[in-house]
Parts: structure tokens; sequence; C-alpha cells
């Protein structure tokens, strides 16, 4: 076995280990005041709510020194973007004052087309340095649907404008012609461009922020301290790898979503090989890619595969390229995880986060810590509204949440982003404020947790009612199959999309008419699925089954049903009879 501690040839020196650890902390300092910056300035919910956007600074090569994480998968996606960038525009031609659009999936780097990103050099003495760059959410870029992104999309160009590398800003100054693009193929051009300037102006801010650390601790020494950072991570990793068991272990998720093409099951199938300091994930496995748009590019599969090795190694490790380096991926091309082109990519989260449960599956059999039932990635839907005296509609565009599962020693986390998602959902109080809704119900739905050992995290369900004509469009529809519980435990409960819930008018939203016409007055019900359950749900202790039901987050139905728990109410609250759950408890036979 090898040393993993043991430095590179040619590993970076003459820089003592404070001053690296002090730059490292100096430039995830600066890429948190970019964040900070991006997300005050930012025109849409999205990006002034949800915080659907990241930021990083990379070096010349495009490799990520620093990411103060909010969307773990942009790991992989700055370096493919700077990469193209650098194939359209060579370094020598760019100055300060540049910044650099794209969004293509395929001729940049961006997870779908609605991930804008933007890129500018770093000008440190007359000569590029590195780069800062952000990847943010739009509102919408035309497509399909209001919001852009559709389950009937069955290649990218259904899914709004796609934009390759092309310098949006010269000497500071937008580029009015990419400008008069992006906004006559928008239906909210003044939310499109008015992020994307908050983006410019992050990228700028971190500029100036890192030529003044320049200043303060030479270019040099910034330069060497950067390389040590991605070989000190690199290390890291290994030197943790070192100590698993070697071996060869394969996991599988298997996803079933009313929003997929034909509505058949797809697995994501990978394959562990831990030697030495050495792992390598295989996904050649894995099916075929969908006519629709659940497909995922690998270098998004190379940020999953950095998140379950931070999950496992823990989260002091640095968020950085030198996580990627630890590792060797493969792709058998033409899969839903290497999707030829012009496959569609709009609804890629769902597949990221099977793409993590299936490796923590399969590195949950040689490590306790990897150990997690399946969660919930949170169904979507988009409103839209279509306003007196405005040109085209207002898109109400959320990010959901789910729910986790639960893990080999504690509950799922109830109403959560989970795995490599991120961001948050809009208050109530944004929404009402912003757009023509009301909402009536926002809560968790109980019984919703798979029961277990330890319980799914509850989802949770939230009812819009709507005061003026709109349209409500969702891409993933229902599961079909629920999150699976893990080792006895049992799946959550399905999502549910409802139109006007409880009257005689109600009727549920599928992807076949996934595009529903709204009249002021109607109710929007919308329940996410609950995580999976860990563990026999009979062996869950009493005083937290009883817990749970005086919480509300299990009904003394289920108590006794799935963890033979019998409860009755003394003077209005929930007791538990402890013969009555000695007696269920009992083994059968």
């Amino acid at each position: 076995m090898s040393d993993a501690n043991a430095p590179r040839p040619g590993a970076s020196d003459g820089v003592d280990a404070i001053t690296v650890e002090v730059i490292r902390q100096s430039l995830v300092g600066v890429v948190q005041e970019m964040q900070n910056s991006l997300f005050c300035t930012g025109y849409s919910t999205i990006i002034r709510e949800s915080k659907d956007a990241s930021c990083a600074i990379a070096d010349l090569d495009g490799r990520v020194v620093a990411q103060y994480t909010v969307l773990p998968l942009h790991l992989g996606a700055f370096p493919q973007t700077i990469e193209n960038i650098l194939k359209a525009y060579p370094v020598e031609e760019m100055r300060d004052g540049d910044a650099f659009l794209v969004n293509h999936p395929y001729y940049g780097g961006s997870p779908h087309a609605t991930d804008m990103a933007v890129v500018a050099p770093i000008v440190v003495d007359g000569k590029v340095f590195g780069f800062s760059g952000s990847i943010a959410h739009k509102s919408d870029i035309g497509g399909l649907v209001p919001g852009t992104n559709s389950s009937q999309a069955r290649e990218i160009y259904h899914e709004g404008l796609m934009v390759p590398p092309v310098r949006f800003y010269r000497d500071f100054t937008p580029s009015p012609e990419v400008e008069t693009l992006l906004r006559a193929n928008s239906r909210t051009p003044q939310l499109v461009l008015g992020d994307l300037r908050g983006q410019v102006g992050a990228t700028h801010l971190a500029a100036e922020r890192v030529r003044a650390l320049c200043a303060k601790y030479g270019t040099d020494t910034v330069h060497t301290a950067s390389e040590r950072l991605l070989e000190l991570t690199e290390h890291q990793v290994r030197a943790s790898v070192a100590k698993w068991p070697d071996g060869t272990w394969t996991g599988q998720r298997i996803m079933h979503s009313e929003g997929m093409a034909g509505g058949e099951p797809v697995a994501i199938r990978t394959t562990v090989t831990i030697e030495g300091d050495r792992i390598g994930f295989d996904f050649s496995a894995s099916d075929d890619q969908m006519t629709g748009p659940y497909n995922i590019r690998p270098p998004l599969v190379q940020a999953v595969c950095c998140y379950a090795l931070k999950c496992l190694i823990g989260p002091e490790i640095a968020t950085n390229s030198g996580l990627a380096d630890a590792f060797t991926l493969a792709f058998r091309h033409g899969s839903l995880l290497d999707p030829e082109p012009p496959a569609p990519v709009n609804t890629y989260m769902p597949v990221a986060i099977a793409t993590a449960e299936s490796v923590l599956d399969a590195l949950g059999k040689a490590m306790t810590g990897g150990r997690i039932a399946e969660s919930s990635a949170g169904t979507n839907g988009t409103f839209s509204y279509l306003r007196p005296g405005r040109r085209s509609p207002q898109v109400q565009y959320e990010l959901p949440a789910g729910a986790m599962g639960a893990r080999w020693n504690k509950d799922g986390v109830s109403a959560s982003k989970v795995h490599v998602a991120n961001g948050g959902l809009t208050p109530i109080e944004v929404l009402e404020t912003e757009f023509p809704v009301r909402l009536r119900r926002f809560e968790l739905v109980t019984d919703s947790g798979g029961p277990g050992r330890y319980r799914g995290g509850l989802s949770y369900v939230r009812e819009y009612r709507v005061l003026a004509p709109a349209r409500f469009t969702t891409r993933n529809g229902r599961e079909l199959t629920p999150p699976a519980g893990k080792d006895g435990g049992l799946p959550g409960q399905p999502s549910v999309l409802t139109v006007n819930p409880g009257t005689d008018r109600e009727e549920a939203i599928t992807v076949e008419n996934g595009s529903v016409t709204l009249q002021p007055g109607d109710v929007v019900r919308v329940a996410q699925a609950g995580g999976g359950g860990y563990g026999d749900p009979r062996t869950r202790p009493l005083d937290e089954v009883l817990r749970d039901v005086r919480e509300g987050y299990v009904s003394p139905e289920s108590a006794r049903e799935h963890y033979g728990v019998a409860l009755v109410q003394s003077s209005g609250r929930w007791q538990a009879d402890e013969a009555e759950t000695r007696r269920l408890r009992q083994p059968a036979g």
C-alpha cells in the first residue's frame, strides 16, 4: 500500500503551511463575498430567496481553487465551462473588464440551459492569473413552457436559448448585441438581464479581491499556495481511502417517475473499486439515455462523486478540484450519465440525486457511513400569470425541497434539500407580495416519512390559491415508486399534485395534463414525497414513537400498524399502552 501522505513528485513547495491555510481561507472568503453580492443584487426570487447560484475562483487551467459550497454540482461544472471558454477565446486575448457568458450543456458546462455561467479573467500585473465565475439559474430563457424546463423536451433545442461561449462584457461594458439576443428569447427579460449583471459584478469584485491578495502576499506566493491547496486536498482524500477496505462493491438506484419518457423504471448502477489509496467509480452499466429530459453530463457525475467522498471523509476537507484528482471515472457513452447530444437535460437534478444514492449504496457496503435510505428529490412546478398590461407572463419559479432518507444511525431530515441539491424555499411573504397568489397551507405531512428503526424525513405540502388567470406546469409528475427504505425500513409516501382538492372539480395533475390552465380562485396542492425509513420499525424505541405521535409526525394508526406501538389517550394526551405494545411486538410464531 502506498504512502498516501507522501508528496507527489514536483509538488509545490517554498510556501509554509500557515501561509497556505491563510490564503485558502482568504480565497474562500472572497467567494463568500461574491455570493453575498450576487444574492443581494439578484432581481429574481430564484437568486434573492432560493439562492440557486454559486461562485468560484479557478486557476488558469480552470481547476476550482475555492468554492464556498452552495451547489455541490458546480464543482464539476466550472472547470468544464472554463475549458470551453478557453477553446473559443485564447487567454492572450483576454483583459481586465472582460466577462464571458455560456449556458450550453454540451458546448459549455452548465447543468441545464437555465443555469447561465458568467466567467471573468483575473488580471494581475497585466497577465491573466486565473478566473472568477458564477453559475445562476434564470427564470425563463424561452422554450416550450414558461420557466423553460419541460417534461415534453425531447432534445436540447426544446430547452430554450442555447448560448455557446461568447464575450458578454468588454472594458466593463455589456455587449448590446448579446443583451438584445437574450431579451428577445426570454419571457422575463428584465429578471434575466438583471441577474446577469449581478453575476458580472460578483466576478469583477472577486478579481479586485484577488489582486489585493496578490499585492499583500506576492503573486508567486498566491499561485504556489493555490497549487498546494489542490495537492493537499488530493492527498487528504487518498489518505482516507487508504484506510478503507480494498475491494469492489456495486450499488444501484432505480428511478421511476411519471415524468420520465415511457414511465418505465430506469437504473443507475455504480461499481466502486478501492485498491490502496486509489478509488474508481464505474457507471458503465447504467441504463441508456432517456428520450425525455432525465439525463446528466459526466462533469456533474464527477461532482456527485466528490460529494460522496466528502460525506464519508468529513466536512473539514476543502472543496476544490483536488477532490476530483483523487479518483477515476468510467462511463458508457450513450447512457443517461453520458448522453449523446442533443439529448435533453433539463431535469438533471433527480438524476444527480439518484446517482449520489447509487454511489452511497455501493460505498455503504464497505463502510457504515454510506448507509442511508432513499430520499425524495422534490417535485417541481411553475406558475405563470397573465397580468393586464404585461406583454409576457409573470413566472413564479420555485425550488422544491424533498426529505432525506433515514441514515443508519439517525432519522431523516424533514422538508429538506437532499444530497447534491441545495437552495431554499421561497418564503410565503415574498410569494404573496410579488405574485397574485395566496398560500392556504404549508406544513409537514403526517406519516409521510418511511417507518423504520430510524424514521425517514417528513415531506411538506403547499396549497396555492391563484388570484389571476394562470398556468401551472410540472416536469416531474408523480413518483411511481416512492423513496425506498433500507434494511427493513419502509418507503416514504409518494408525491401528489392536485388541482382543487376536496371539491367536485378535484383533478390529479399528471405529466399528460402537466400544463394546467387555472382560473382565479383555483387551488393547486403540491405534496412532496417523504424519505425512506432505515431498519425494522418495530425496533424503534417506544418513547421515540410516542414523541413522534405527540408531535404529529406519525399518526396513532401508523404507530400501531407499522411500529407495533399501541396508544391510548389520557387527559387529552397520548400515552403508551405498554402491555398491548409488548403483545404487538412479539415475534410471529
